[in-house]
């Protein structure tokens, strides 16, 4: 590759790295003289130019902790040696480490996949600041090919995964030490945001569209399911991201007297950030239905595996889900500005969907206590918080009487109970749903009603369940 840091190799001695790298891997292995093995591992993330090795092991080793520790050498030491490194070098390495993600996309050993591609996120990171946008916009056109499925799953998982780990890398709780001040990854992170955040999460949904007719066709796991399960999580991760506050006209008193509050509570045992994107997304996560399109691809994948009752802890149900619940923390000027009616129709047509997932509460109790996954009655009763944590309490009762004769209190209620119930069923034994249950209901009530009355309630609920199993 043109521009490839290292000058021209010595093939005899990149064959004894290869060979000293790989055993000390064996060694560490089987747990043989690993101070001597890590010391050999650590000459070469350590050692000056190290580029043509590394290439070399991760073309050539049948050893996957061999690639392994080359890929993080080739990080380590582009990283240390950045200013030496002339523009070309930087790109070739960028460039080298997403093409060989590409290349081996249906390798197996999918862990040295995932080093080569942080390792891209991190130097691209690391010249973020250098590169002018229309390289960075070249470097993305490709991975955005991966991504909408052009050169099939193994590449668009592979694509997915690039940018799950780059987002994760320009996040500042997440980010890798480059020895840089806090000025260099707010830059990086604003960037990022106004430039191209939006645009990942468009691919992310084109990747989902493209692969869930496949999906719900087909009678067995297929590759698209992969990649499908990835999107939702980057789209989950994209709506995680710490946005900049934009100044942007807002109606609150209008949306106060509808009912919505307009700060996030802040909460006992979980937390809670408001997903305040700005107008600018409104087009792909309102005016396109896109959280009706979400809801309803889950209701079809939930019926579709009605039989098999561990089908709620699946890869793909899992990340749906919790892109569902994220997707109750929506709020501010991502909703027009219609006096908060947006808003309020986003949390109907969630909870008129999330409702299956939590009721009849005492048949879905009874079913987890015969076995069956409780991950999506844990979800469900985290979506009642968000919700509730955004909304008045009239207004989170009524929410549920549009498609119900009772309102979405009385659920709580109910739901509490079948916590409680388990809880006290179950003192000394392992099963824990009851309490994680009943932890985020007592949060959702005392969102509704404040400290004091919750624990009136609470005493009361434990009198009548003591009693009801006392009478068994």
């Amino acid at each position: 590759m043109q521009g490839f840091p290292g000058g021209v190799p010595d093939p005899q001695q990149l064959q004894a790295t290869m060979l000293a790298i790989e055993q000390a891997c064996s060694l560490i292995q089987v747990h043989m003289n690993p101070a001597e093995a890590e010391k050999v591992l650590s000459s070469l993330h350590s050692s000056l130019m190290p580029y043509q090795a590394c290439r070399f092991i991760l073309e050539t080793s049948l050893m996957p902790n061999a690639r392994f520790q080359a890929a993080g050498a080739i990080g380590d030491a582009a990283i240390r040696e950045w200013g030496i490194l002339t523009d070309d070098n930087k790109r070739s390495l960028i460039l080298y480490c997403l093409n060989y993600v590409m290349e081996h996309a249906g390798s197996p050993d999918g862990y040295v996949q995932s080093k080569v591609s942080a390792v891209a996120a991190r130097l691209l990171k690391r010249g973020w600041l250098e590169f002018p946008d229309q390289e960075k916009g070249a470097i993305f056109f490709e991975v955005e090919q991966s991504i909408r499925g052009m050169h099939g799953p193994n590449r668009q998982f592979a694509g997915i995964n690039f940018l799950e780990t780059l987002v994760s890398e320009f996040s500042p709780s997440t980010a890798s030490s480059m020895g840089l001040p806090k000025e260099f990854h707010d830059q990086c992170q604003l960037s990022l945001e106004v430039k191209f955040l939006k645009d990942f999460y468009c691919w992310a949904q084109a990747a989902v569209f493209n692969t869930a007719d496949e999906i719900l066709n087909s009678n067995v796991t297929i590759p698209e399911e992969k990649a499908c399960s990835a999107a939702l999580r980057l789209m989950l991760q994209i709506l995680s991201w710490s946005f900049k506050p934009t100044l942007e006209h807002e109606n609150l008193d209008a949306r106060i007297k509808s009912g919505l509050r307009s700060d996030a509570i802040n909460l006992r045992k979980f937390e809670r950030s408001l997903v305040k994107p700005g107008s600018l997304w409104t087009d792909i996560l309102i005016s396109s239905a896109h959280t009706t399109w979400v809801l309803n691809f889950y209701t079809t994948l939930r019926q579709k595996y009605s039989y098999d009752t561990l089908w709620g802890d699946s890869p793909i149900a899992v990340s749906c889900r919790q892109l569902i619940v994220q997707l109750c923390s929506l709020a501010g000027a991502v909703f027009p500005n219609d006096n908060g009616d947006a808003q309020i129709e986003h949390f109907m047509h969630i909870l008129s969907a999330v409702i299956l997932w939590i009721e009849p509460p005492n048949v879905i109790a009874e079913s987890i206590r015969n076995g069956g996954s409780e991950s999506e009655f844990i979800d469900g009763c985290h979506v009642l918080l968000s919700v509730a944590s955004l909304t008045s309490s009239s207004l989170f009762d009524n929410l549920l009487k549009s498609i119900r004769q009772y309102g979405t209190i009385n659920l709580l209620s109910a739901l509490t109970s079948e916590a409680v119930k388990s809880v006290l069923d179950n003192q000394n034994e392992e099963e824990t749903w009851g309490s994680d249950a009943l932890d985020i209901l007592l949060e959702t009530w005392n969102v509704i009603l404040g400290k004091l009355v919750l624990i009136k309630v609470l005493c009361q609920l434990m009198e009548h369940l003591q009693l009801q199993i006392c009478l068994r």
